[in-house]
């Protein structure tokens, strides 16, 4: 009997030693309904700010080869340098800004060089100043 005894305790210690550790039990994991994002507030900014383009314009053939330049008082002009304007079509140039904050005062020249006649020109923030200038 001794030998019985002997075995049941060799077949426990086995048992023991070959337990299968038990992986640990789930949490129950309550899924919580997906959080959505609320819709972000209107962002209010007022009124846009209309931004105003201020244009001179010349009607005028200054002859092939030639540049017409605007000089005057007001943003980006100076009376000492003329500012080079866009030809838009064999008889047009145009300078425009957006900083006018008052009336732009302005004359053109041919080449930077060559005043046109007459008196200065004026334009009014937001306005726009079409002239046929001519030169002598």
């Amino acid at each position: 009997m001794a030998k019985k005894a002997v075995t049941k305790k060799a077949a426990k210690k086995a048992a023991s030693k070959t337990t299968v550790k038990k992986a640990p039990a789930k949490k129950a994991v309550k899924k919580a309904a997906a959080k959505q994002a609320a819709p972000a507030a209107p962002v209010k900014a007022g009124p846009a700010k209309k931004v105003e383009q201020t244009s001179a314009i010349a009607r005028v053939d200054v002859g092939f080869g030639n540049n017409l330049f605007i000089r005057g008082e007001g943003p980006g002009l100076s009376w000492d340098k003329g500012v080079l304007m866009e030809n838009v079509s064999p008889y047009e140039w145009t300078w425009k800004t957006t900083r006018a904050k008052s009336d732009i005062e302005f004359k053109f020249l041919i080449n930077d060089e060559q005043w046109a006649d007459g008196d200065n020109l004026t334009v009014s923030p937001g306005g726009a100043s079409i002239s046929t200038p001519s030169f002598s």
